[in-house]
């Protein structure tokens, strides 16, 4: 365990949310440095980690975040502040565009958080998402070193909020005959709305929590994905690591899968807490079965409702990019799911890619994307063309075309199945990462999830407007 000073932070960081945090201002006592990226699963969790320890040691842990840019759209300050804001990062964050902190702190992975003791010594650097337990026991080590001799707690004037609408960064849709769903994922709920764009029902309180029951009581922790089937409306819970059912019928919420906390998926016959899953995103499926982008594991997931039966469709677990057979093929973080007879497509959103499932058969094959670090905006033959973190899909009712949500372009693609081109789609209203879209009831309705609004786009006309949910 390394005892020298803790490096300086470079005056090449652009602060975000807070004004300039020198590291002397935190001598007396803890604090946690958190190397991050904005569109790694991996990142949220150890956020989420951090937070909690935070309330735990309340008075003798400080955090803070530096962000190191993957996408050239995170080179914007604006960007990163709004992820950060997304991701209800509370602390000073700042960009470090030139990777500078990282190779000051030896650096090697995101997330990796660097513990500094009360003295600024530079003690330990904890890489990888899988650390909670080492994490508490090297706080608790340094808390009991301290002895009480500790500094009262930090607090930074805080920069840069998100504006207070009725909407906070909505990262999930899904369409019925009759009504539009809506992940209010920023407030922790999910809405039932009219097409038109009226409030008919809120299920969640609105604060992020684990909770069943009725719609009034029940909790959601950064809802995303959201799948209809008749009666019921399954939801991605992502920051619960849970899928939870709406029983639209009375409004009751239950757990399906997962315990409310990160952990390694297994296969197997059981239901809700029988079963960890990391960071689901998105799910879609039928009466019979459903699908889940486990975004923290780089897999999907198939889980029979009939018996029960959780199994792995497809990949390996390792983040990257490779096709062929389903269970050893390699997937970065998939973000959203369209199923479409017996084959499934994905957004794989840490290679930019469009992937393919035969289900059947057990093949994967990538449509559109080249590489963890393989991005851009270019339109044209699949080879050719390029996104960057894609979110959002779905699947034209009317012709074979995928919509793609391109978030850190603003832009929606169509990408034409059957070897088909990628090309842009122009819009009069300006797109600021969108994350979600859904097809139905003659519109593609999308999720402008950093501007915090729902789109109707008319499929026949041509005609864009905004929902006024909640106004």
């Amino acid at each position: 365990m390394s005892t020298v000073l803790a490096p300086e932070l470079p005056n090449t960081l652009h602060w975000l949310n807070a004004d300039p945090q020198p590291l002397p201002a935190y001598r007396g006592r803890i604090l946690a440095l958190l190397f991050w990226n904005s569109g790694s699963a991996y990142c949220q969790n150890m956020a989420d980690e951090l937070h909690r320890l935070q309330a735990r040691f309340p008075t003798a842990l400080s955090l803070m975040g530096i962000h190191l840019p993957k996408f050239d759209a995170e080179l914007d300050t604006r960007l990163v502040l709004k992820a950060a804001n997304r991701m209800g990062l509370s602390f000073p964050v700042a960009n470090d565009p030139g990777w500078v902190a990282w190779q000051h702190y030896g650096i090697r992975a995101w997330p990796s958080v660097a513990l500094v003791d009360p003295k600024g010594r530079l003690r330990q650097v904890l890489a990888g998402d899988d650390q909670a337990a080492a994490l508490e026991t090297a706080v608790a080590q340094l808390v009991e070193e301290s002895d009480g001799a500790l500094e009262p707690p930090r607090q930074p004037r805080r920069l840069g909020a998100e504006p207070r609408l009725p909407l906070s960064f909505p990262a999930g849709l899904a369409v019925g005959e009759n009504h539009l769903y809506v992940a209010d994922t920023g407030h922790h709920r999910v809405l039932e709305c009219t097409h038109a764009g009226r409030v008919l029902r809120e299920f969640g309180t609105g604060h992020g929590d684990y909770l069943d029951g009725s719609m009034e009581e029940a909790a959601f922790r950064q809802p995303r994905g959201l799948c209809l089937v008749r009666e019921s409306l399954y939801v991605a819970d992502a920051g619960n690591h849970c899928i939870r059912r709406i029983r639209l019928l009375d409004g009751a919420v239950e757990t399906v899968l997962g315990q409310g906390r990160p952990g390694e998926p297994r296969e197997g016959k059981g239901q809700g807490a029988d079963f960890a899953l990391n960071q689901p995103w998105d799910l879609t499926g039928n009466i019979e079965r459903l699908y889940i982008a486990m975004a923290g594991s780089n897999q999907i997931w198939e889980y029979d409702l009939s018996q029960s039966r959780l199994r792995c469709l497809a990949g390996s677990g390792e983040l990257g990019i490779a096709d062929g057979p389903a269970r050893s093929a390699m997937f970065a973080h998939p973000a959203a799911l369209v199923q479409v007879q017996q084959m499934l497509y994905v957004v794989d959103s840490a290679t930019s890619a469009v992937r393919a499932i035969q289900i059947a058969q057990g093949q994967v094959q990538t449509l559109v994307g080249q590489g963890l670090y393989d991005f851009g905006e270019q339109d044209g033959q699949r080879r050719e063309a390029r996104m960057q973190l894609p979110l959002g899909l779905a699947m034209d009712p009317g012709s074979p075309v995928l919509w793609v949500a391109d978030a850190y372009n603003g832009l929606l693609r169509r990408l034409r199945l059957g070897g088909g081109d990628m090309s842009r789609h122009e819009l009069p209203h300006p797109l600021e990462q969108p994350s979600a879209l859904a097809a139905g009831a003659g519109a593609l309705w999308i999720a402008n999830t950093g501007a915090h609004e729902v789109l109707r786009y008319d499929l026949g006309t041509g005609k864009l407007s905004r929902l006024p949910i909640g106004e």
